[in-house]
């Protein structure tokens, strides 16, 4: 806790979109601090994300979310809630779809 994960997640995010890429952020469902899918840090910076559930199918959203808008990397906060099942679809998301995946 207050190590600034969320901020360094929020800058990555910038820094692909200040050079035209897409970001895909995903948050847990249940943490609502800032907001229902909102990924805010203690210094101000917010950003809208994607909620996910345990029983979300990660690989599939990501999958289906990348055919909308060319994503060049998936930014996941609160990881800690992220199911043992969900962290192997986020391996098959780099691994399949080429796309990084950074979660803090």
């Amino acid at each position: 806790m207050n190590a600034g994960k969320s901020t360094i997640l929020l800058q990555a995010s910038h820094n692909y979109q200040e050079r035209g890429m897409q970001t895909l952020l995903l948050t847990a469902k249940l943490d609502i601090r800032a907001g229902p899918g909102v990924i805010a840090s203690r210094i101000g910076l917010s950003a809208d994300a994607v909620t996910f559930r345990e029983d979300t199918e990660l690989f599939s959203l990501i999958e289906k979310s990348d055919l909308k808008k060319k994503c060049s990397c998936v930014l996941v906060d609160e990881a800690q809630f992220l199911s043992k099942k969900q962290v192997w679809q986020l391996a098959r998301v780099a691994d399949q779809l080429d796309l990084p995946v950074m979660c803090y």
